[in-house]
């Protein structure tokens, strides 16, 4: 399949990647991938901004809602999953369409997953038996301690990634991110990222207006829904657990709701600067007209070295 390429639609949150995704797939007549995380599980659709009802009808699109949050599901499972999906497209397809804002998803179709020690069940049992006693920050001030480099890379309000970077770096007795990015076996396809970016204000501002808009169409209400599985995973996501702090009596709404705003542009930020490690991002203006875009990228994936 060496003439065969996976375009990755990347960027911060907020910022437009669905639409692009839309608008090349239907460019080059195929389908789309989504490698966001919060997307995977059915029960949550307006927290998550799942593509709509109309852009879901135009273009196929893979790996949406297609989990309860009941189901585990890791990055590993997605990475074998979406792989298949992949090589299954390019049996008739010259291109796929990849699109998310969780960074790690799509670094693991595009290269593969780092190899990390095996985990002592019993240690991921203490590790979580500390976060339900001390809370989230202890954690987060030992992986400060164990790993600083990786601290200001991952999510640290998402006590997942938190438990599993400590867990590895107290196995093997050294940082979590000096397992990332290790050597890996090369994929069968080739592989064009394109970024969308803007100014931070402008991010900032399609954040906000985006939280008040979910909050118009039901978020709160979906919030309600899923307030008797909130301790679950998939639910500490950024959107339901200011919500959740809410429906405890411990936030007003309008406190909840800028929570809510300051914390995804936390994540956007954070998407950021895991975005400015890869050299081999092709950014585009979050603005420019689709005709601009496409004859740009047609452009470019005609010299680019990998595609």
């Amino acid at each position: 399949m060496s003439s065969k390429t996976l375009i990755s639609v990347v960027g911060p949150t907020a910022i437009g990647k669905t639409r692009l995704a839309i608008t090349l797939a239907e460019h080059f007549k195929t389908e789309i991938i989504s490698a966001d995380s919060r997307q995977f599980f059915k029960e949550m659709s307006i927290g998550t901004a799942v593509p709509s009802k109309e852009e879901m009808q135009a273009i196929p699109h893979h790996f949406v809602q297609q989990k309860s949050i009941f189901e585990p599901y890791s990055v590993g499972d997605f990475e074998k999953e979406a792989i298949a999906q992949i090589e299954k497209l390019f049996q008739d397809k010259d291109y796929v369409v990849m699109v998310g804002g969780s960074g790690l998803y799509v670094d693991a179709v595009v290269n593969g997953l780092d190899e990390f020690p095996e985990i002592d069940p019993k240690l991921r049992n203490s590790l979580n038996q500390r976060l339900e006693k001390e809370g989230l920050q202890s954690l987060q001030e030992e992986l400060l301690v164990q790993d600083p480099k990786y601290y200001h890379l991952v999510d640290i309000h998402n006590p997942h990634r938190i438990v599993r970077a400590l867990e590895v770096c107290i196995t093997a007795n050294k940082p979590y991110s000096s397992f990332l990015n290790q050597k890996k076996e090369k994929r069968n396809f080739n592989s064009f990222y394109v970024g969308i970016q803007a100014d931070r204000e402008i991010i900032y501002d399609r954040i906000n207006k985006r939280v008040d808009l979910m909050m118009e169409t039901g978020l709160l209400d979906e919030a309600k829904k899923l307030y008797s599985h909130k301790d679950l995973n998939a639910l500490q996501t950024v959107g339901y657990k200011e919500l959740f702090e809410y429906l405890d009596g411990h936030f007003t709404l309008d406190f909840a709701i800028s929570e809510i705003k300051k914390n995804t542009r936390r994540f956007a930020k954070r998407q950021l600067t895991w975005l400015r490690k890869n050299k081999d991002i092709f950014w585009l203006d979050y603005n420019a007209e689709p005709k601009i875009i496409l004859e740009k990228i047609t452009e470019e994936l005609k010299t680019h070295p990998n595609a």
